[in-house]
């Protein structure tokens, strides 16, 4: 971002960027530098102390953007190291979590936290962050790093925020340490069938049946909009995930009822589903039309 070079073909705002380094030392700051350019810009500043969040931490970010102020990032690494000493309760969690996102939204620059996941898997892997859920929901958006396995080198990047959508990068880091991408499920549209897929089986676990508008299934799924899922795109990705909930013994299928859209799942093992094929809707054109008015705006 200071240089103002593209990251995986993506864009940045260009600026001066402050990284909190809390946990090395000059020397391993500097050795790392060197592994990744040999030509730093001035707008790039490190510092490996700071004060805790509350106990003078804003303070001293406030200072750096006066002195700085085309500053676009400041990244804390780690969170755990300007958290004051308090038990970890949603309250203090989402208290701490907030102050940051404060400044960050007053000053309209980019604060990224390193923070550590949980070792046990989980089947969403953002139930990993460790903490209580306060710390995803304070935040704007939410990245999991996830090596393949120890030493691989091969990684998965998982995006998940209010402003963003699901997405998925697959990663390999190369001799200079440097992380690259190799696939996107913003290009590969199969690779989001898991997210979908996953929060339907969550929804459907402890229900057979559920019957609704895409409105009501993506406010069941998606209560706070974290996971972008609007009521005009959940019907396309359950029609495109039916396969993959077939296989984890959900059924379901988009229909049209008293001129409303509706989404129709059941589980397998409930005694009706037999009687819902895995299938697109049955009126083609009427589909059509029902997606051409969605897009200009009425109906479901």
């Amino acid at each position: 971002m200071a240089k103002g070079e593209p990251v995986w073909g993506m864009s940045v705002k260009q600026g001066t960027t402050l990284y909190l380094c809390l946990e090395d030392s000059v020397l391993r700051i500097q050795n790392r530098l060197f592994e990744i350019t040999e030509d730093a810009p001035d707008s790039v500043h490190f510092c490996t102390e700071c004060a805790p969040i509350g106990q003078g931490l804003e303070e001293q970010v406030e200072g750096f953007l006066v002195a700085h102020p085309d500053t676009v990032l400041v990244l804390v690494d780690t969170l755990q190291m300007v958290r004051p000493v308090h038990d970890a309760t949603y309250a203090n969690d989402y208290r701490d979590l907030s102050v940051l996102k404060r400044l960050a939204d007053k000053h309209g620059i980019a604060i990224l936290l390193i923070h550590h996941l949980r070792k046990e898997t989980a089947d969403d892997v953002f139930n990993r962050i460790s903490g209580t859920t306060a710390i995803s929901g304070a935040v704007d958006s939410s990245f999991t790093l996830v090596e393949d396995r120890r030493g691989s080198g091969k990684a998965k990047l998982s995006c998940i925020g209010r402003d963003i959508e699901y997405r998925e990068l697959s990663l390999e880091r190369n001799v200079e340490n440097v992380w690259e991408m190799v696939a996107d499920s913003r290009t590969q549209p199969e690779l989001l069938g898991d997210r979908i897929t996953y929060l339907v089986s969550e929804l459907m676990r402890d229900r057979t049946k559920f019957i609704g508008t895409p409105t009501e299934l993506s406010e069941k799924i998606d209560p706070v909009g974290m996971e972008r899922i609007s009521p005009k795109k959940v019907s396309r990705l359950i029609l495109q995930s039916l396969d993959a909930l077939s296989k984890i013994g959900i059924f379901g299928m988009v229909r049209r009822s008293n001129g409303k859209r509706l989404i129709e799942l059941r589980r397998a093992e409930s005694d009706d589903a037999q009687g819902v094929p895995v299938v697109a809707p049955v009126d083609p054109v009427g589909a059509l039309c029902g997606d051409l008015r969605e897009i200009a705006g009425h109906g479901e």
